[in-house]
């Protein structure tokens, strides 16, 4: 077992890695008690060859050979279960990296069921029994035990093999470019950006008054910016119940914020609660066309609910018939806003889902479509065939 723990190891190990046609990638991190994920180890493994980990928590070494061996778009970057990967990459890295696969998606699609765990992956194609034991330990504690960086290792490891079935089956059924769809969206900055202003949307408040919204906005920005700055978790800097008090009854002052449920003493009584009623009065000063407003789900009328089940059954159809996991190919709001409108803007009604689902869902929708027993088993069947 390799660790890397210098920058000379490291900048060798990434000119090797940087000639092969893909590596498999993994990380271990903390993020209990930080804003931001932790990075902890980074794990790499060549087509062949021994694995090796690299230790971000080293003194003095300096990840830019790393980085830009994510970012050299002539070397195929595999992961499992990416979007975590990502995210921290793109923090650490301001980019992220490209082209990749991602073998949970890819697993998806070649009908292994929603989100598979790594686990249960290797145990299918591999036939290997990995140990679990090392997982949730605390990555960021050195020295590192053997058992740990074995764990740490074979996450690579058997990813290498993984990948290659996977790929085949995608080859053999022509679903390649499906999986690519999928990874554009896991490789667009939009997806990690986190946007302080619209950090009000997950806090939730009962009222209808704008000037609450107002208020909201302005102390969730506040709250996620100060988050950010510390990097500690959103509620270790004030709790959402606090948030949301200070929406409908705004403090104007030192005293008033004292007085806010489960406000901290010490933003209560310092400069940061200063800042705070700061940005609450000029939320308040706001014109109310400038107010957020929050975005109403639209119920379904009564009458479109046989029509939803009748959705949901033809998913299942398909789904079974395509061997695609059903939550890959539309999610329970996709079906609703289907239900209610023949444009909706979804995934559904796009790429490679609107040929496995979407368009035979708009045919049983106006009738083109039925479903129906045939020895016991629900099928969809073309009425004009």
């Amino acid at each position: 077992m390799t660790i890397i723990t210098d920058t000379h190891a490291l900048t060798a190990l990434c000119d090797t890695l940087s000639k092969e046609a893909y590596i498999t990638v993994d990380t271990e991190f903390l993020r209990d008690r930080t804003y931001y994920p932790k990075l902890c180890l980074i794990q790499v493994a060549p087509p062949h060859g021994s694995p090796a980990a690299i230790d971000p928590l080293a003194k003095g070494i300096d990840l830019s050979a790393f980085w830009a061996l994510m970012a050299n778009e002539d070397v195929l970057k595999i992961f499992h279960a990416a979007r975590q990967d990502m995210e921290i990459f793109y923090y650490e890295m301001k980019s992220l990296p490209r082209p990749i696969f991602d073998t949970q998606v890819a697993a998806m699609v070649c009908g292994y069921g929603e989100q598979i765990g790594y686990h249960n992956l290797v145990s299918d194609i591999c036939n290997t029994v990995l140990d679990k034991g090392p997982q949730f330990t605390d990555w960021s504690r050195r020295p590192l035990s053997d058992k740990q960086l074995r764990y740490a290792l074979d996450d690579v490891t058997y990813l290498r093999d993984a990948y290659l079935y996977l790929n085949e089956t995608l080859e053999k059924t022509g679903r390649t470019d499906w999986v690519k769809q999928e990874m554009d969206v896991l490789t667009s900055p939009e997806t990690y950006q986190n946007n302080p202003a619209d950090s009000w949307e997950r806090i939730k408040v009962r009222s209808q008054k704008p000037r609450v919204y107002c208020v909201l906005q302005a102390v969730a920005a506040w709250r996620e910016t100060e988050a950010q700055r510390r990097n500690v978790p959103r509620n270790r800097v004030i709790r959402d119940d606090a948030l949301a008090d200070m929406a409908i009854h705004p403090p104007s002052s030192v005293a008033d914020l004292k007085k806010v449920r489960n406000m901290p003493p010490d933003i209560s009584q310092s400069a940061q609660g200063e800042a705070l009623l700061k940005a609450i009065a000029e939320a308040n000063e706001s014109p109310k066309s400038q107010c957020p407003v929050p975005q109403k789900k639209e119920k379904m009328p009564q009458e479109l609910k046989p029509v939803l089940e009748m959705l949901k059954m033809l998913l299942r159809i398909k789904s079974a018939e395509s061997d695609v996991a059903a939550k890959l190919i539309a999610s329970s709001s996709d079906l609703q806003e289907l239900a209610m409108r023949d444009d909706a803007d979804i995934a559904a009604l796009k790429g490679w889902r609107y040929e496995v689902f979407g368009k035979d869902a708009l045919d049983l929708k106006h009738g083109r479509i039925a479903l129906g027993l045939d020895n016991g088993h629900i099928q969809a069947s073309r009425l004009d065939d």
